[in-house]
């Protein structure tokens, strides 16, 4: 059932974000444009939030008439120790993004007044324990770029109508689950620009409903996880799916993840902040997890979901160090130079508790390619690691139309067996692109839950054959693919020919005598 206010709602926030991509077309990049609108949009989050949780302690102590936008910056300075021991951070009044806004028109050094108040809320962290989850959260918005415009005048006017755009988002009231209208904000901004992704280091956005399907697979029979995982988490949509799924207070330790592209970094931490996610409850580090993972202390994880990025280049044979790796060194070979790949399905195994599941997006080739990754599989097949291969829809994913699989990981099977699944027809066209809708999604969970063969869908396959078949796991050498062409009946398709041959010597012969007959005449 669709909820048609929720709809209506989410299409008005829409189309409010592309009226300010056109008022600001021309002057700011695409790419650029989402950074801003993401970075204001989360300035005011920060702002009415914090202002929320102060009203909420003053009015319960029986100051009804509080309100911490109208007070001085002297007076709110009482405060500063106490609230960044139990917010994490400190937001003076007069940076609060309403008072900066309400006076924007007017404010000849609005990008000054902008730097000083992300700067200082940033600052405010330093030597707590929230440091490192607020610290360079506004390094990508450069209130002083040539981008915004050539002068600073110009600069301060595009900022102010960023400013009054973000400020006539209707939001909701924050008890009428406001989270999920930024959350939504957020997606529609990555699904805008994701297609320029590349050129701004490779930010691998992954649908919502993919999303979904692979964190219901790393929960199935579990109402709450110890701690969650992703090693290339990019914007860190994955990660936030468990909170959606099983809420974020049934994920008890928190959310971790690396990320190696500096902008996808903070956008990741931001988007932790837009979820309500408090800063002692995620741990998002920055660096190449393949070759300096971060969260060596935290691991083993219950659930790991991840969508590496695709057959990108890492050291390999090229760092010694690596192959010593204890989380590479039991395959007995490292994953090509040019195709990280199964790199990450080796770090995420590694990691990966004994009684965890992880589901991580793959491209087609490692499944069937020869050499050191036939060699990987061989280590994933030989020792039971992995649970089952789901072949996905073409074109699901932004920026390629190239039809994409799930590995699902456990350590703990009791059967020697792989499941496959073809699920390369579960999905709807919406404009050029597949999506996986809430039927999809539950077919593809039924047959993995029921683990049992379905003619040109679900094949359950001893490993020994898998052995027999050079350890290939493309799903299409064991389901067998349901031939749709129309039967053709050759004995009355010629009988059809003989008679429109017949039927043609007729015509002529009538045609021959109509124009015997005109040339008499």
């Amino acid at each position: 059932m669709i909820d048609n206010k929720k709809e209506l709602e989410r299409d008005e926030l829409h189309r409010t974000i592309w009226n300010m991509a056109n008022d600001l077309r021309g002057s700011v990049d695409g790419w650029d444009f989402k950074q801003y609108v993401l970075g204001i949009l989360f300035y005011r989050y920060i702002s009415e939030n914090f202002v929320k949780y102060v009203n909420a302690g003053e009015i319960d102590a029986g100051n009804i008439q509080f309100d911490y936008a109208e007070l001085t910056d002297i007076d709110a300075e009482e405060a500063r120790e106490d609230l960044i021991q139990s917010k994490g951070y400190f937001i003076l009044p007069s940076e609060l993004f309403c008072n900066v806004k309400e006076n924007a028109q007017n404010n000849e050094n609005l990008n000054e007044t902008l730097e000083k108040a992300f700067r200082n809320i940033e600052t405010s962290a330093q030597g707590y324990d929230s440091e490192g989850a607020l610290k360079g959260l506004f390094d990508d918005i450069d209130v002083n770029s040539n981008k915004l415009g050539g002068t600073v005048a110009k600069r301060n006017e595009k900022l102010v109508k960023l400013l009054n755009s973000v400020a006539d988002m209707k939001l909701g009231d924050y008890q009428d689950n406001t989270i999920d209208a930024f959350g939504d904000t957020y997606e529609f901004l990555m699904g805008m620009y994701a297609s320029n992704a590349g050129k701004s280091g490779g930010e691998y956005y992954t649908p919502q409903e993919v999303s979904e399907l692979l964190t219901r697979i790393t929960v199935i029979g579990k109402k709450e996880v110890n701690k969650v995982y992703d090693p290339a988490c990019g914007s860190g949509s994955l990660l936030l799916k468990f909170a959606k799924v099983l809420g974020k207070e049934n994920v008890r330790q928190g959310f971790f993840g690396q990320e190696i592209n500096i902008t996808t970094y903070n956008l990741c931490r931001i988007n932790m902040f837009l979820h309500d996610i408090g800063y002692e409850k995620f741990s998002i580090a920055h660096g190449d997890t393949l070759t300096e993972p971060q969260h060596w202390n935290d691991e083993p994880f219950e659930a790991i979901v991840s969508n590496p990025p695709y057959s990108i280049h890492w050291e390999g044979n090229d760092n010694p160090l690596l192959i010593n790796d204890e989380r590479f060194s039991p395959a007995g070979v490292l994953a090509p130079k040019s195709k990280a790949d199964l790199a990450f399905i080796m770090h995420s195994l590694s990691w990966l508790a004994t009684n965890g599941v992880a589901a991580i997006v793959c491209f087609p080739g490692v499944m069937y390619r020869g050499g050191a990754e036939q060699k990987i599989r061989k280590y994933l097949i030989d020792n039971n690691y992995i649970d089952c291969i789901i072949q996905l829809p073409d074109n699901l994913f932004f920026g390629t139309s190239i039809a994409t699989c799930i590995m699902i990981l456990k350590k703990s099977k009791t059967e020697n067996t792989t499941l496959f699944i073809n699920a390369s027809k579960e999905c709807v066209k919406i404009t050029n692109n597949n999506k996986l809708t809430e039927t999809n999604i539950q077919n593809i969970l039924n047959a993995y839950k029921e683990r049992i063969d379905k003619e040109y869908y679900a094949q359950l396959v001893q490993n020994e054959k898998i052995v027999e078949n050079s350890y290939n796991l493309s799903v299409s050498s064991y389901v067998e693919q349901e031939d749709t062409r129309e039967k053709i009946d050759i004995k009355k398709l010629n009988a059809e020919i003989k008679e429109i041959v017949a039927r043609e010597e007729i015509l002529r012969a009538e045609i021959d005598k109509i124009i015997a007959e005109i040339e008499v005449e």
